[in-house]
């Protein structure tokens, strides 16, 4: 058996259209486009671009970008009040705060000032709970991505076992409250679960978001199980060439002969991310204008 491949590139490509039709509806009743604002610290080279990608497809789905550059030395104070800032303004509906920030910087400080309702990322502590009560909220990116692919692929996750591999708070805790919601029985497994792949190989659907190159191998896959690698690791160059592949946190070659359907690595989880910030942006605008979120969306 060899696994189905989960297309997320093509997912991607179908949410962003969209929600470029649905940004054109809300412009058309709220009398302006809803607004993304995207802030970032320094000169990091990776995060540069990923803002730069992120401007281009908001502005493309029919959008406002705000883009703020600050430099590496920008003290907590100014940060904070440019979030402030982009609380009150009423043009931006989704704030991001690209991280990482420099090390002077209080993350976890700058994230809890943004507004629970512009939060687009959903790591404030409000949206946060809001999750876990099962409130209406913003769902980190990643995660509700991994949702959709899963629930495209499946339909009805109702009773099915899933196990997450990894416990952060970017998606292994928010992956696993989204499961829960669609009637999963949940399992977060980590570095220090016993028998990991014993827990993993009873699992219908493995969620591997733990960050080591190629560690979940086919032998503890259940087969036929639903496999989403979260996971983007870059291995040593080979002799002669300039970087190394990219790989997920799942041995893709040896797991797709095991699994029933699988993300690759590249064009797997990767492309949904920003499909569902632009989603997500445009959610909270719909919700901050006092309008109705379109069905499906």
């Amino acid at each position: 058996m060899t696994a189905r491949l989960i297309d997320g590139k093509a997912f991607a490509a179908g949410l962003r259209e969209q929600v470029g039709e649905l940004a054109g509806a809300f412009e058309a009743r709220a009398g302006r486009k809803a607004g993304l604002a995207v802030v970032l610290v320094g000169e990091d080279p990776a995060s540069q671009v990923y803002v730069a990608s992120k401007a281009k497809q908001t502005v493309a789905c029919g959008m406002a970008s705000f883009e703020h550059r600050l430099p590496q030395d920008t003290s907590q104070d100014a940060l904070i009040a440019l979030v402030d800032r982009l609380n009150a303004d009423p043009a931006v509906d989704g704030i991001l705060v690209q991280l990482p920030l420099p090390g002077h910087l209080d993350e976890q400080a700058v994230v809890a000032r943004i507004s629970p309702d512009k939060d687009v990322d959903g790591l404030t502590p409000t949206s946060t709970g809001r999750l876990a009560l099962g409130l209406p909220g913003l769902v980190p990116c990643t995660p509700l991505g991994s949702l959709m692919l899963l629930k495209d692929q499946l339909g009805s996750l109702s009773g099915l076992d899933a196990v997450v591999i990894g416990r952060s708070i970017l998606v292994g805790k928010p992956m696993a409250q989204l499961l829960l919601a669609e009637n999963c029985t949940v399992t977060i497994a980590h570095s220090r679960t016993k028998d990991l792949p014993d827990v993993v190989h009873r699992a219908d659907i493995v969620v591997a978001a733990v960050g080591r190159p190629e560690m979940v191998k086919a032998s503890w896959l259940k087969p036929g199980a639903t496999v989403i690698d979260v996971g983007i690791n870059r291995l040593p160059p080979e002799p002669g060439a300039e970087k190394g592949k990219l790989v997920g946190d799942v041995d893709f070659a040896e797991a797709r002969e095991v699994a029933g359907a699988i993300t690759p690595v590249p064009g797997g989880v990767g492309p949904m991310t920003i499909a569902v910030l632009l989603r997500n942006s445009l959610v909270a605008a719909y919700r901050n204008e006092g309008l109705e979120v379109p069905e499906g969306l």
